[in-house]
Parts: C-alpha cells; sequence; structure tokens
C-alpha cells in the first residue's frame, strides 16, 4: 500500500513543485494551506481563498484550510497547525511534504515545533539549486503568477507578472529565482498535475506594511 502524505500548500510554485516530486511515491492525503480569517485569504501569498479552492478541485486533491487571525502569535499558530496534523496522525497519515530549498532555519522550525508525534517532514526540493528548480518547473508545463512583491527588492511592478522566462531574465542581482528569500511568492494557476487552468483576472494593487506589494487576484 503506498504511504499516504499531507502536503503543506501555499498555493504557490514550490508547493506545486514538491507536490508533483511527492505524488510519484505517496498518495497525497490533502493540501493543507493556513488562511487568514478575517481576510479569507492565504495568509503571507493574499490569494482568495475562492481561488485556492479552485485550486485544490483542479488538482484532484481534498483541501484542509487551517484559519490564523491577521496578527497571530506562534502560539497560536503552532496549536492550530498541530492539531490538524494530529487529525491526519489518527487517521495514518505519517509524511508532512514541505517545499522549502534551502533555508535551513525554516526546515528546523518545521521538524522541531510542528511535525511531532510521528510525523517525518519530506522535502523533495532541498538542496537543488533555484535557478535549475526555476527551468524546472517552467519546462514541466506549471504556469504561475506573482501575487506578491517584497518592493525593497522587486519593483512593485513585478506583482502580477506571468513567472516565465523574461521575468527571470528581469530579476535584479541577487533576487533568488524561486524567492525562497521572500523575494515574491506565486499563485500556480495551470501545470501537469491540474485538471483544467484556473481562470483569473488582475484586480488592485495595494502596498502593506510599507513594504509588501499585493496584486488582488481576481476568479475570472
Amino acid at each position: 500500500m503506498t504511504e499516504k502524505a499531507l502536503v503543506g500548500w501555499s498555493g504557490g510554485k514550490d508547493s506545486a513543485m514538491a507536490l508533483y516530486e511527492a505524488a510519484r511515491t505517496h498518495s497525497i492525503a490533502a493540501l493543507l494551506t493556513t488562511v487568514t480569517d478575517v481576510h479569507d485569504r492565504i495568509s503571507m501569498h493574499g490569494v482568495r481563498t475562492a481561488l485556492l479552492r479552485q485550486q485544490a478541485e483542479a488538482l484532484g486533491v481534498p483541501l484542509d484550510v487551517v484559519t490564523i487571525p491577521p496578527v497571530c502569535s506562534n502560539e497560536v499558530y503552532e496549536d492550530r497547525m498541530r492539531a490538524a496534523l494530529a487529525r491526519y496522525r489518527a487517521e495514518g497519515v505519517t509524511t508532512a511534504v514541505f517545499g522549502d530549498i534551502f533555508l535551513e532555519d525554516v526546515r528546523r522550525y518545521r521538524e522541531e515545533r510542528l511535525l511531532q508525534g510521528g510525523f517525518t517532514g519530506l522535502f523533495p526540493l532541498w538542496g537543488r539549486d533555484s535557478r535549475e528548480l526555476a527551468r524546472y518547473f517552467l519546462d514541466l508545463g506549471f504556469r504561475a503568477v506573482l501575487c506578491c512583491v517584497d518592493t525593497r527588492v522587486l519593483d512593485a511592478s513585478f506583482a502580477g507578472r506571468l513567472y516565465d522566462a523574461d521575468l527571470l531574465a528581469d530579476l535584479p542581482p541577487g533576487a533568488d529565482p524561486c524567492g525562497e528569500n521572500g523575494e515574491f511568492h506565486t499563485f500556480v494557476f495551470d501545470g501537469p498535475l491540474f485538471a483544467r487552468p484556473i481562470p483569473y483576472r488582475l484586480g488592485a494593487y495595494v502596498l502593506r506594511e510599507e513594504r509588501f506589494g499585493y496584486r488582488d487576484l481576481l476568479p475570472g
């Protein structure tokens, strides 16, 4: 029997690649996503939950939403995530998949603070070259759009652009091609795992915390 796995899902390209890799060896039990309750959007990425649900439907994988408040302490976040993980552990799921590439502190946090009680972390992208991963993502046929940019690193005009070869060529020196340092976040709307593309329209641009530029994505 194929081992079951739970995927930490942000809706972005790294979690999509991690899902693609993990699905080769595991049966995917669900996509686990944190959503900010007041805004009804994916935490950090700012993507509407309506688009998130369309993603899961197109992928044919159950979606499990963990809601958190707008200003969320680590304690609240960890308690809610652990409660969700415990439910799956009771159902026999023992593996949690994440799309981290090289940030050791983030991986250590997941392994030491979240993955307890018999869970094992699976990091399919870990240690791979970011530039090669970016090309791999595009070569596989995945398609994504930038939904958030850190304006300290990228110009606001990057928000809403397609993640493609032209964008990679336009990234400033020092910006990671996969946005691993938080330079940008993406929403994946098509790819080899999708039964159909997710239609969307570009909405308003909003700057938050004098730093993060969000391009609203509206259901198409």
